[in-house]
């Protein structure tokens, strides 16, 4: 047996004892969408190499797979990809102040964590480490647009092997796409996915951002590129509102929120790194440093009149004729 033909055997396997109820064909052919003969097949290799499924038939004919779980227990293992996967949907949840529901997830990720044998851990603690540090993703709340599968598994490996990309890539304002050739360093989440990269053709200049949905193809080079080691996708995301930065518009902002609005606004988590300065007459300030205008405006639009943009001058300019005094309610 191959070793993809292993692998594909263990996720059916993993899958069948995840299910009390057991599974039947089709819904074998729905999760690894292959035809209804190739389930089939699959089904049947799983008998043979697990002599703990258990083949049943319901009242209506149908035949249904169990397996105990007993029979994975040490075939199984958390990897590296989902340990990370899991802490960027813990941090995704808490961005969105569902903290609730970050702290189950976090306890969920500690009862795996719990199950993984000892002699396995460590390793998967080193991977997992490396991983971060390479994959440098940084989660932003709010609406998402869509990225062409393959374009984002493509931008995965390489971040997480070092590798540069050949990128076929339509900038903002051009008519057509250009082809070029970048090192990644991380991927901002938001309402755009930005590739942070450096262009091979500029290696002494800034990291640039690249609208991951406006790249057409993606290929591995193959090539490996140093990191900066000081580098740090946190600190980077840092520097904007949300995903777009502009180091033109990056300074001092301050919002103030009226009396009425400044319990609600107590409760967000703008930046990162906020200052809220309570004022005497019930109105809240907010302080941060960031750029990134165009996306503070599309929020600050939700607060009506609600706030006062006291800095900077061009943010101000930018929502003083867009304040509605209309709004039903809050965001």
């Amino acid at each position: 047996m191959s070793f993809e033909k292993a692998q594909q055997l263990i996720e059916l396997a993993t899958y069948v004892a995840a299910r009390r109820m057991g599974v039947t064909v089709d819904d074998v052919g729905e999760r690894f969408r292959v035809s209804k003969r190739t389930a089939q097949r699959m089904l049947h290799t799983l008998e043979v190499q697990f002599p703990d499924t258990e083949p049943s038939f319901e009242d209506d004919g149908r035949k249904r797979w169990r397996l105990q779980t007993g029979a994975l227990r040490d075939l199984l293992t958390l990897t590296p990809d989902e340990l990370a996967a899991l802490d960027l949907s813990i941090e995704t949840l808490e961005r969105n102040a569902q903290g609730l529901e970050a702290e189950q997830l976090r306890s969920l990720r500690e009862k795996m964590l719990a199950l993984v044998p000892g002699n396995r851990i460590a390793r998967l603690e080193t991977d997992y480490e490396a991983l971060l540090e390479a994959q440098g993703l940084a989660a932003r709340p709010g609406p998402t647009t869509r990225l062409a599968p393959h374009v984002g598994s493509t931008i995965a490996t390489a971040l997480k092997g070092s590798q540069r990309l050949k990128i076929v890539y339509q900038s903002r304002g051009s008519a057509t796409s250009t082809e070029r050739v970048v090192e990644p360093y991380g991927v901002l989440i938001g309402i755009r996915r930005y590739l942070v990269a450096r262009p091979t053709t500029d290696r002494a200049g800034p990291l640039r951002h690249f609208v991951a949905e406006k790249i057409e193809r993606a290929e591995l080079t193959g090539e490996v590129f140093e990191r900066d080691p000081g580098f740090d996708i946190h600190a980077h995301a840092r520097q904007a509102f949300g995903a777009f930065q502009n180091d033109s518009e990056f300074g001092e902002v301050i919002w103030k929120f009226k009396p009425d609005a400044a319990p609600h606004a107590r409760t967000f988590l703008f930046h990162p790194a906020q200052i809220l300065e309570d004022q005497s007459d019930g109105s809240l300030l907010v302080r941060f440093w960031a750029s990134g205008h165009m996306e503070m405006c599309w929020h600050l639009y939700m607060w009506g009149d609600k706030v006062e943009v006291v800095a900077p001058e061009a943010l101000r300019r930018m929502v003083e004729t867009h304040q509605r005094s209309d709004f039903p309610s809050l965001p």
